[in-house]
């Protein structure tokens, strides 16, 4: 896993903007929908109750992460799935996981061999 020497929160931007945007349960259902293809900002507010504003705000947030693109097409505002990848959000969570993974195998070891010396 990398190390950095960075403050805490200071790490990536890119990042930060990914977690926030993924942070929302709204957001989530609103990349759920959009990977089924694209849809206007009425169709993403319909089935949540929002308001149109609402749902705007929501995907505003996920713009600003590239997760989702929108364009004006005739009077509705079309949005699709944004150009960003979650390999940098994916890479993050995975250092993170075999650091954990190895800290689970050494602990393991020690009770096993713990146990193994009282047995």
């Amino acid at each position: 896993m990398p190390r950095y020497s960075a403050p805490i929160g200071a790490l990536s931007p890119t990042l930060d903007a990914t977690f926030f945007a993924l942070s929302d349960p709204t957001r989530r259902g609103i990349l759920e929908r959009l990977g089924g293809g694209p849809a206007t900002i009425s169709e993403l507010a319909a089935p949540t109750g929002l308001t149109i504003n609402g749902i705007k705000k929501h995907v505003g947030v996920l713009e600003l992460a590239d997760l989702v693109v929108t364009e004006k097409v005739g009077r509705a505002r079309e949005c699709r799935l944004g150009p960003a990848g979650l390999a940098e959000v994916t890479e993050w969570i995975d250092g993170y996981r075999k650091a954990w993974e190895g800290r689970l195998d050494r602990f393991e070891r020690y009770v096993e061999r713990t146990v193994g010396a009282d047995g």
